[in-house]
């Protein structure tokens, strides 16, 4: 699984990063990035889809969304 962030979305706000920061980290400019690394381990994926699901703004995605 793989994550991506929505940059015109984001807002900045850093809980991604507190969340799962192997998946997710703060740019220079201020806003969420993903690592561009493929999400094997269950654990951390299941951090990183909290962080999805806690996303304010929802400007975070995965290629493996579930309904």
């Amino acid at each position: 699984m793989k994550f991506k962030v929505d940059e015109n979305a984001c807002i900045g706000c850093g809980a991604c990063q507190a969340i799962c920061d192997e998946v997710f980290e703060i740019s220079d400019e201020g806003y969420a990035v993903a690592k561009d690394e493929k999400v094997t381990d269950e654990e951390v994926k299941e951090r990183a889809i909290s962080a999805l699901e806690g996303c304010p703004t929802d400007a975070i995605h995965s290629d493996e969304e579930e309904d």
